[in-house]
C-alpha cells in the first residue's frame, strides 16, 4: 500500500485501522467521522478497501512510531475490531512503540476471554451506546454515532422528493430500508402495513433494499403476501440503492419505520430523523437511546406485528399539523444530539484524556 494522506509524521497523532476489506457498518463509521475528527487532531487511517476521501497512510510510515508527534507525548492507535487491538497491542507491548491504545466496542453481547483479555489492555474504551457499555467489564464513554446534517436534511417539497425517486407523488409514504431477512424484521414491516393501509388509501409503504442468498425465499414470501392483499401498487419493493442516494429516499418519506429483530446499534433512525422524518422503531440496538417516545417517534417490542401497526395507525391518523410538529421535533433532536460533528468532537475528547495520562 502506498501512502497516500498528505500528514507529515511529527503531524500524525492518531491512527484509525481498519483491517477488513469488505465494506461494513464498522468500516462505514471510520469513513465517516474521521475527516471530522481530522480538523482538531493528526488522524489518518491504515488498511485495504477504504474510500477515497478518507485519509490514509502506508506501512512507510510506521518506522516513526518509537518517536512521538510534535504536540502529543505518543500516537493513539484507535482500534474498532479484536484484531487491530491485537495490532495495536503488538506495536506497543512487543515492538515497543510510543503508542496509546483506544478501542470503540458496539457489541451487545457477553465478549468472548480473548476479547475480554485484548479490553484489558486498552488505555480507553469508547461503547456506541449504554447497552453496549453494559457488556463491558470495565469503564467506558458512551459516545453515539452521528449524522452529516448537509448530507441527511429535509425535503422543501415532499411530492417532488417522492416524484425525484420515482415513487407515487399522491401517496403518504412509510418506508423500511436495509438488508430484506428475517433479523430485519421485513416480515413485521409487512405485516403491519397490511393491516394499516386498507383503511388508509392516501398512504404508502416503500422497502428499499435488496434479499442475498438464503434470504431470496423470505423476500418472495413478502411480496407474495403483499400481492395477496391486493397492495401491490402501494408497497414497492425498488431494490438497492446507492449508499450516496439514501438521504433522497428518507427526504420522500413521511414516516420510517425501523423493524429489526436485533441489532448491534442502527444509524437508519438517526438519518431518517436528520431528515426530518419521524421513526417507530424497535427496543433493539441503540433505538431507545435515539428515538424520544412521543416527540420523536414511538418504540415497540421487536418481532410484535400488532404493536407495530398500532403505532404506524396512531402515526398516520395524526392530523397534518401534528405530523408535521412532530417531522420538526425529529430534525431538531438530531440537530441538538447527533451531529457528526458532536461525534467527532467526543472521540477527540477521549483522545485528549489519555493523552494528559500518558
Amino acid at each position: 500500500m502506498t501512502e497516500k494522506a498528505a500528514i507529515e509524521p511529527a503531524r500524525l497523532e492518531v491512527v484509525a485501522p481498519n483491517f477488513k476489506r469488505r465494506l461494513s457498518g464498522v468500516t462505514s463509521t471510520l469513513e465517516r467521522v474521521l475527516p471530522y475528527q481530522a480538523r482538531e487532531v493528526g488522524i489518518a487511517a491504515f488498511g485495504p478497501g477504504l474510500a477515497a476521501h478518507v485519509p490514509r497512510i502506508g506501512l512507510g510510515m510506521f518506522r516513526h512510531f518509537w518517536g512521538r508527534p510534535a504536540r502529543r507525548p505518543c500516537r493513539i492507535w484507535h482500534a474498532r475490531r479484536n484484531v487491530e487491538m491485537l495490532g495495536g497491542v503488538v506495536l506497543r507491548d512487543v515492538l515497543r512503540m510510543r503508542l496509546a491504545l483506544v478501542f470503540t466496542s458496539a457489541s451487545q453481547r457477553r465478549h468472548t476471554r480473548w476479547s475480554r483479555f485484548l479490553i484489558a489492555r486498552m488505555d480507553a474504551v469508547i461503547s456506541t451506546s449504554a447497552k453496549t457499555a453494559d457488556y463491558l467489564k470495565r469503564a467506558s464513554t458512551v459516545i453515539h454515532h452521528g449524522i452529516d446534517m448537509g448530507s441527511f436534511a429535509p425535503a422543501p417539497d415532499k411530492p417532488a422528493a417522492r416524484r425525484a425517486v420515482g415513487l407515487p407523488e399522491n401517496l403518504n409514504m412509510i418506508g423500511c430500508f436495509g438488508r430484506i431477512r428475517a433479523q430485519k424484521g421485513t416480515d413485521v414491516f409487512v405485516d403491519a402495513l397490511i393491516r394499516v393501509l386498507p383503511d388508509h388509501p392516501g398512504w404508502g409503504g416503500v422497502v428499499l433494499g435488496r434479499a442475498t442468498g438464503a434470504h431470496t425465499a423470505f423476500f418472495a414470501e413478502q411480496r407474495a403476501k403483499v400481492e395477496k392483499a391486493g397492495l401491490t401498487d402501494r408497497i414497492l419493493f425498488p431494490g438497492e440503492v446507492a449508499t450516496s442516494d439514501i438521504a433522497r429516499w428518507y427526504r420522500a418519506l413521511d414516516l420510517y419505520v425501523a423493524p429489526q429483530r436485533w441489532e448491534g446499534f442502527g444509524v437508519t433512525p438517526l438519518e431518517a430523523m436528520a431528515c426530518a422524518v419521524p421513526v417507530v422503531a424497535t427496543r433493539v440496538g441503540a433505538f431507545e437511546e435515539l428515538v424520544v417516545e412521543g416527540h420523536t417517534g414511538a418504540i415497540i417490542p421487536p418481532g410484535d406485528v400488532p404493536a407495530m401497526a398500532e403505532a404506524v395507525a396512531a402515526f398516520v391518523q395524526r392530523d397534518e399539523t401534528a405530523r408535521a410538529a412532530m417531522a420538526e421535533a425529529s430534525r431538531r433532536h438530531v440537530v441538538d444530539n447527533h451531529s457528526i460533528e458532536t461525534e467527532a468532537r467526543r472521540i477527540n475528547a477521549v483522545y485528549e484524556d489519555v493523552w494528559s495520562r500518558f
